[in-house]
């Protein structure tokens, strides 16, 4: 984790450093241990005084400040802050909602300190719409949607079209899950996050309730637990593709298949060869499902069409990186009980998922894999995840890591589970949080693009390396390189809605390329 000389707000940028992430247990685990090595109040002094210094980076003119304290250590956090930018000489207002006789006694302190020192305080959300907003109501560990008096300073809070702080979650956001509790969520523009990175900060609907990102270890030393997810970076792609020798040859940098395009749906599986080519495969083959599709993509010539290699050309398969499903019907049904017998690394991606879904032998198949050395990375979209688990997309929301993590288990595989906040979960390791991407990558075909990228980062890697490792940083990485590429894309043009498929492989060569990787 990115560290300071001393403690200070740092913003976490996506994906250009590696952070640790920890959920609710382990963040309280650490919250105790650095608790006991203070002496009472210090470290809550710390996270407020934090708090308001990023007040002031984020809003350095502002005059009016509304801060809206709940029941809790968090609420305490916000009063410290409210009296630190109270003596700076800013016109503050706090409220707290709650019973102040029942505070803990940090909180208790806090809210004392701030009555010596004159803070004008109020029982109600101010008329006026202050300059900055800062939700200190309700922290870590969350687990009711916030209701009463809680749910009114919400609503008061997103309301406000100025800039909101929430300090170290928005009110109302599960920090492991990332899903919103209720209703009432706070939408702020900065979140504040003490200690630790929390897991729905960058996951589910947490991007969205968020904002920017920030971070104060409050001057604690690294903690000796291991993080509950790692957020992907830009190093995933520089491990994953070094750079190349000026002797390599394309037969140096592995072969993809790409299995899929059944009738009417050629273009999916021509999108991922061109993914796989753009990310530097040596040679990439189309086995078009649709006997009757076209012999050759006349704006990448380079790929090459085979006719049911996964029946005729064993020896090809099992010396290629297999990425099956794109566009593949039921048609894919056919060739994939080979497919699994025979591919030592194997996307499965689509209509792929659909049929291990729908068929138990192939579940099967796909589940003894593991135990004969062969590699398998799922690429699921939520629905897609919830057929695999025989449940609904929103329970998959509801809990990404454990819907990820019980696909991962299940099949002795990498579960690259799609969305916002994608995951790259694998059996004993530790889950990749991918902090990449926006809405410009929800059209058509992105997807494939996202499979046959991965294919062909993977197809470059050693043939031994570490099988479920290299399958989990390929995945990263890609997924990286895929969000990375739309973010870039907005920058870019700020209007811009929608990035197509094929501008995203031209995007992503230019991304990866501007770090000398791919």
């Amino acid at each position: 984790m990115p560290k300071s000389s001393h403690s200070e707000p740092q913003r976490v940028l996506p994906g250009l450093a590696r952070w640790a992430v920890f959920d609710v247990a382990a963040s309280r685990t650490i919250e105790s241990q650095a608790l006991a090595a203070h002496p009472p109040h210090a470290l809550m002094h710390a996270a407020g005084t934090a708090v308001a210094r990023l007040a002031l980076a984020v809003a350095p003119h502002a005059r009016q400040v509304w801060v809206a304290c709940g029941p809790g250590n968090n609420g305490g956090d916000g009063l410290v802050a409210a009296t630190a930018l109270h003596r700076a000489g800013m016109s503050v207002m706090a409220t707290l909602v709650g019973d102040a006789a029942r505070l803990p006694a940090d909180a208790r302190q806090a809210l004392a300190d701030a009555q010596q020192a004159g803070l004008p305080m109020s029982p109600r959300p101010p008329e006026d719409a202050p300059d900055l907003a800062i939700d200190a109501l309700l922290g870590l560990g969350t687990t009711r949607a916030p209701a009463g008096a809680l749910a009114e300073a919400i609503v008061r809070l997103n309301q406000f079209r100025g800039p909101t702080l929430a300090v170290d979650l928005p009110t109302g956001l599960h920090s492991d899950t990332g899903r919103r509790l209720g209703e009432s969520c706070v939408r702020a523009t900065h979140t504040l996050a003490l200690l630790t990175l929390k897991p729905g900060l960058f996951t589910a609907d947490g991007r969205d309730q968020a904002g920017q990102i920030w971070i104060d270890d409050l001057g604690v030393a690294d903690p000796a637990l291991p993080p509950t997810a790692w957020l992907a970076c830009r190093d995933d792609l520089r491990h994953a593709l070094p750079l190349r020798a000026h002797a390599g040859h394309k037969g140096r940098y592995g072969d993809v298949v790409v299995v899929g395009g059944a009738k009417g749906m050629t273009g999916a599986a021509m999108l991922a060869a061109r993914a796989a080519l753009g990310a530097g495969a040596g040679r990439v083959l189309i086995n078009l499902l649709d006997a009757t599709g076209p012999g050759v993509d006349v704006l990448f010539p380079e790929a090459m069409f085979r006719t049911a290699a996964w029946r005729a050309d064993a020896a090809q398969v099992a010396a290629s990186t297999v990425v099956c499903g794109c566009g593949g019907g039921q048609a894919v049904r056919e060739a994939l009980p080979a497919l699994l017998a025979r591919c030592p690394r194997l996307v499965l991606d689509a209509d792929a998922l659909n049929a291990l879904a729908a068929e138990a032998a192939l579940s099967r198949q796909l589940d003894a894999r593991a135990g004969r050395g062969l590699q398998t990375v799922l690429t699921p979209h939520p629905l897609e995840a919830a057929r695999l688990l025989d449940t609904d997309a929103a329970a998959v929301q509801s809990d990404r890591f454990a819907a990820a993590h019980t696909l991962a288990q299940r099949h002795g595989c990498v579960v690259l589970l799609k969305g916002s906040g994608s995951l790259i979960a694998a059996p004993g390791r530790v889950t990749v949080l991918n902090p990449t991407g926006n809405a410009a990558l929800a059209s058509g075909g992105t997807g494939d693009v996202l499979a046959g990228w991965l294919g062909g980062v993977w197809a470059q890697m050693p043939a031994d390396a570490d099988g479920l490792a290299a399958a989990q940083q390929a995945a990263a990485a890609t997924t990286w390189l895929h969000g990375r590429a739309a973010d870039l894309a907005v920058q870019c043009a700020p209007g811009q809605r929608s990035l197509g498929a094929s501008a995203l492989i031209a995007a992503m060569r230019d991304a990866a390329g501007s770090l000398g990787a791919g």
